[in-house]
């Protein structure tokens, strides 16, 4: 996976930019990961892990109404999360997973459902939706590749229409 991570971080770097990240099932996985680059400081300002509901509210500022209507696992939560640790960290560019990683539905969600999303200096961001399989594990490695994946995509200027919907997994 690291080179992902290395490929964002370099992208970041040659526009001078930073980038934070929210994370809910991955649990800081994504941090994790681009922390494993040597160098990430010179990009990669932090991340907060809302796990919890009052976190992603309290902290990234997510919609309170939002949360209580839709629940945690929805893509305009991944957008709101992405735009709150840009703001919250004081980076360029924001990114944050959100989903159901098993091994319950959650939110009415099934197992494997997922949202990534990213924000940056300019628009309203871009939210993948994702219906993953596999264990657990499985759907929490996924999710980190897919975000690192639409990041590279939107730092690459590659990103297409506002909102896709990916299938994969095993």
């Amino acid at each position: 996976m690291n080179g992902d991570a290395a490929r964002v971080l370099a992208l970041l770097e040659e526009r001078s930019a930073t980038l934070a990240v929210a994370e809910s099932l991955t649990g800081g996985l994504v941090a994790a990961e681009l922390t494993s680059v040597p160098g990430a400081s010179r990009s990669f300002r932090g991340s907060v892990t809302a796990y919890a509901t009052d976190l992603k509210r309290d902290v990234l500022g997510v919609a309170a109404p939002l949360l209580a209507e839709r629940g945690a696992v929805d893509p305009e939560v991944a957008r709101q999360m992405a735009a709150g640790v840009r703001r919250v960290l004081g980076a360029d560019w924001g990114a944050s997973t959100t989903g159901v990683a098993g091994p319950e539905p959650q939110d009415g969600r099934p197992v494997g459902t997922v949202y990534v999303a990213v924000a940056g200096p300019i628009g309203p961001g871009k939210v993948v939706a994702l219906r993953l399989n596999g264990d657990r594990a499985d759907i929490r490695k996924e999710s980190v590749l897919s975000v690192l994946r639409l990041l590279r995509s939107e730092l690459s200027g590659n990103g297409r229409a506002q909102d896709t919907e990916q299938n994969g997994g095993n």
